[in-house]
């Protein structure tokens, strides 16, 4: 599925040069300035990247869980460059032949009567719109969103995400209501069943409402499966649950698929897997793998309705940019010749999911392996039978050095790990290999040893 590596000569001094303006210039995001050191990256291919001294890693992040295409695939790279030649840009009021064919071939992909697109420039901006087309459809002003969750960085967003991230910018905005999603492995309701989380979750979410009054409430917003805050894959029948919730109460369901859509759980869009179908849909990252910023929100064709003579306001210049749908549309056609959604389903079911399997079996601080696709995380614990977390919540500085080992172990050995909290999150490209995968999978086997020695349980 990847491309072949070309990787160009070591050059140290570039390295050196890269690293010294961006410590001078770049104010870099989540960051204690004075504490980080970016790597400098020279360039990548496929499933791989690598430095200016030559050292190359396999990206077992997808840097941030969204290169699902890999590095430098050549056709969305020739698309990118057909269109600055033809148009490289134009203003959202205009028709624009990549606009109109990149909106046509999301929403033929996307279930039910969602037949309209909003372009945005990443997963917060939608976020933001799809909240915004729900109260004023609805004429209600709650938006309830889970803990567990993370929904962008932009005032809106940042009030709905349920991590401590938000914590930093309250009082966050108004009408934000956050409730327990399902986590079997830790449930906040005290199940001990998948049925049983799968009910208590969908009661609480109800008591919920009960309590905010569902008149109020315009939409819930939701990952299908939870993303950096743990790849929560949710119990059988409960996105079912909640579309019922929603269609009882009148209130708008928003799928928020920036991290889990196109092809990261093996479908188009990850509540496909569940045969769900949402009011709005939000997506960005994997439409078209980073390669030029881009999102957007899938519409409904009631929602959409609403301001067929009543002005949407909102907007945004470069909603829409013709080099970001022409990679869109490239990236949706490469899906489909190359089969990367039924690939992405095949390393979850054949390579990845039983690989980490047999970790868990080698390792005692493997608490759990769960996920779809290529989107697995392992959770790591000090004891498995009281299931303490390698670190505490939130942890920083020596509180978090465990992890901290864990991800230098693996850098070392030219594995890039996607790490959170307790956790390590097995994300590669969707167009990953299973040679590929087994090579990150063995260099796993190797860094695990180091949670290992913080194991306390017996």
């Amino acid at each position: 599925m990847t491309q072949s590596i070309v990787q160009a000569e070591a050059d140290p001094t570039t390295g050196d040069r890269v690293r010294e303006l961006d410590k001078a210039h770049v104010f870099h995001s989540w960051s204690a300035q004075a504490q980080i050191d970016p790597l400098p990256i020279a360039g990548g291919s496929g499933s791989y990247f690598w430095d200016y001294e030559g050292k190359r890693y396999l990206d077992f992040s997808s840097q941030l869980v969204n290169l699902n295409i890999g590095h430098q695939h050549p056709k969305l790279v020739a698309a990118i460059q057909e269109q600055a030649g033809k148009l490289a840009t134009v203003a959202p009021p205009f028709a624009n032949d990549a606009r109109s064919e990149a909106a046509r071939l999301i929403t033929e992909l996307a279930p039910g009567d969602l037949d309209a697109v909003f372009f945005t420039n990443g997963g917060a901006d939608a976020n933001e719109n799809a909240i915004r087309m729900a109260r004023l459809h609805t004429g209600r002003h709650k938006i309830l969103a889970a803990y567990r969750s993370y929904h962008g960085s932009t005032a809106g967003a940042i009030s709905l995400t349920g991590d401590p991230r938000r914590w930093a910018s309250e009082p966050a905005m108004s009408g934000a209501v956050h409730y327990w999603g399902p986590y079997s492995y830790r449930s906040p309701f005290h199940s001990d069943s998948e049925e049983q989380e799968c009910q208590r979750a969908l009661q609480h979410l109800r008591d919920t409402i009960m309590v905010e009054g569902a008149h109020t409430i315009a939409a819930i917003i939701l990952e299908p499966v939870v993303g950096t805050n743990g790849i929560l894959v949710p119990p059988n029948g409960y996105l079912a649950g909640v579309r019922a919730i929603c269609d009882e109460f009148g209130i708008m369901m928003i799928s928020d698929e920036v991290m889990a859509g196109f092809g990261r759980c093996g479908e188009w869009f990850a509540i496909d897997h569940w045969d769900v179908t949402p009011d709005l849909i939000t997506f960005a990252k994997g439409v078209n793998s980073g390669y030029v910023p881009m999102g957007g929100v899938v519409i409904s064709r009631r929602i959409a309705e609403t301001f067929d003579n009543r002005p949407y306001p909102g907007g945004l210049t470069y909603s829409g940019h013709p080099l970001a749908c022409a990679s869109a549309v490239a990236s949706i056609n490469i899906f489909r010749e190359e089969g990367i959604n039924e690939n992405a389903r095949m390393l979850g079911e054949d390579v990845i999911g039983p690989g980490l399997a047999e970790l868990a079996e080698r390792h005692p601080s493997v608490g759990e392996v769960r996920g779809l696709g290529v989107f697995w995380a392992v959770e790591l614990v000090k004891d498995r039978d009281t299931r303490e977390p390698l670190v505490p919540f939130n942890a920083s500085g020596p509180d978090a050095a465990p992890m901290g080992e864990f991800a230098a172990a693996c850098k070392s050995r030219g594995l890039w790990p996607f790490t959170h909290f307790n956790r390590t999150h097995v994300v590669p490209p969707c167009t990953a290999t299973p040679d590929e995968v087994r090579e990150g999978l063995a260099i796993l086997d190797e860094a695990l040893d180091v949670a290992d020695k913080y194991y306390t349980g017996s």
